[in-house]
């Protein structure tokens, strides 16, 4: 097995209390008065935003059928607090403006205690100030852009530093195959325009030359990809170059089809996806997209007693709902980090005995969880997980080989130096 040379980094696990972290305070205004609280309510309501219809619905639908199979488990178990989480959930179809429009109903209208959702930038961006001024709490699982921490927000999914820059790494190493030239190719929106400014700094701060650096970018759902392929095509035929895909939702489907069509390999060009995992394997033709890589922080194909069950229990939970695909779903890494993210508000409000957002916040810093997928720490003040990196392989039969591993948890850096 192939190993990533990661900078070591040191992480002492604390499994008992949390240092105190304040992200808010002072008097309470109009708005957090409007903010139901487990003291005063009958079931603890949890909203669900994410979109089931629409080109992002190919991602982000396993989502909610994996915090409903959580917040089953959890009152099936007894609860929080002796209370049933009960879900609200709403559909916000892909439409970035319509995310926040639900989100102020979920938090007014419907008095969730805590939000669960989003995938896109685009859509967290549109619902943070929403959350911010009404005081609410929200769960975000995708790995992102960085630049940004919000008080009301948790993010769950990987940093640049977690996720886009050890991916680079790998390729430029040899292990890697020693890559000179990167094609960066994204959706036209905030977090590939971020990720590949990120990206592309690094690279140029590596010593690789600007004209062996290009980028390109598509609308969401955009089909055609002919001729950004063709580019790709000449501008790999040296041998030496790779792909950095940023690609989201159902347009991945035409753009892999596409590099096959053109006689593209993973051999003659590889490409490493930061938004494609498991779950979008499964609609697309896998057979032509083996040796083409990942990066994310967690995997199905993770061998341990834990994740096995985990597998399982969503698989079976698939089955029993009768949702399409029943038992042959998937798990992948935001479908993960959705379902720890329930189990870590769950161990904070247990922590803070209230639902109250600012005393669940102080409660999450520093914590610890068990998930599925290893030992995750929430960090003491910057409302992100420290968790693994992982690089994988795609297999012919839509799941991944771990290739590489980082030496322990990755610290989170929100605010990367080469987003500047």
């Amino acid at each position: 097995m192939k190993n990533l040379k990661f900078k070591k980094r040191s992480l002492a696990l604390l499994f008992t209390a949390a240092t105190i972290f304040t992200s808010c305070g002072g008097k309470k205004t109009k708005a957090e008065a409007t903010t139901k609280v487990v003291e005063t309510s009958e079931t603890i309501k949890v909203g669900i935003l994410h979109s089931l219809s629409g080109t992002m619905a190919i991602s982000e639908t396993s989502l909610r059928d994996v915090v409903l199979m959580a917040i089953d488990e959890i009152n099936e178990s007894g609860g929080v607090l002796g209370k049933q989480l009960e879900p609200v959930v709403v559909d916000p179809a892909s439409d970035w403006d319509l995310f926040a429009e639900k989100a102020k109903e979920l938090l007014t209208k419907d008095k969730v205690d805590v939000t669960f959702g989003c995938w896109t930038s685009v859509s967290r961006k549109s619902v943070l100030p929403v959350y911010e001024e009404y005081k609410g709490l929200l769960f975000y699982p995708v790995q992102y852009e960085g630049q940004e921490q919000s008080p009301n927000i948790i993010y769950t999914g990987a940093t640049p530093n977690q996720q886009l820059i050890p991916a680079a790494e790998y390729l430029m190493s040899e292990d890697g195959g020693s890559y000179k030239k990167f094609y960066l190719i994204g959706t036209d929106y905030v977090f590939p325009r971020t990720a590949n400014k990120i990206l592309k700094n690094y690279l140029l701060a590596q010593g690789v030359p600007s004209e062996n650096i290009i980028e390109e970018y598509t609308p969401f759902h955009h089909q055609d990809y002919q001729t950004i392929v063709s580019k790709i095509k000449r501008f790999a035929s040296s041998g030496d170059a790779c792909v950095l895909s940023t690609i989201n939702g159902d347009s991945n489907v035409p753009f892999y089809k596409e590099f096959a069509n053109q006689g593209l390999s993973s051999t003659t060009c590889p490409i490493m996806a930061f938004s494609v995992a498991e779950d979008e394997l499964r609609a697309m033709d896998t057979e032509f997209l083996a040796g083409h890589l990942a990066a994310w922080n967690y995997y199905e194909s993770i061998k341990s007693t834990e994740n096995y069950k985990f597998v399982e229990k969503f698989k079976n939970y698939c089955e029993k709902k009768g949702l399409p695909g029943g038992k042959d779903r998937v798990t992948d890494d935001p479908i993960h980090w959705s379902y720890a993210g329930v189990y870590l508000y769950k161990a904070a409000i247990e922590k803070a005995q209230s639902t109250d957002v600012d005393k669940v916040i102080e409660a999450l810093a520093g914590l610890t969880l068990d998930a599925p997928g290893g030992i995750v720490q929430m960090h003491e003040s910057n409302h992100h997980l420290s968790k693994p990196v992982l690089i994988g392989e795609i297999r012919a039969d839509g799941q991944f080989d771990i290739i590489s591993k980082s030496e322990g948890l990755v610290v989170p850096e929100p605010f990367s130096k080469y987003a500047k």
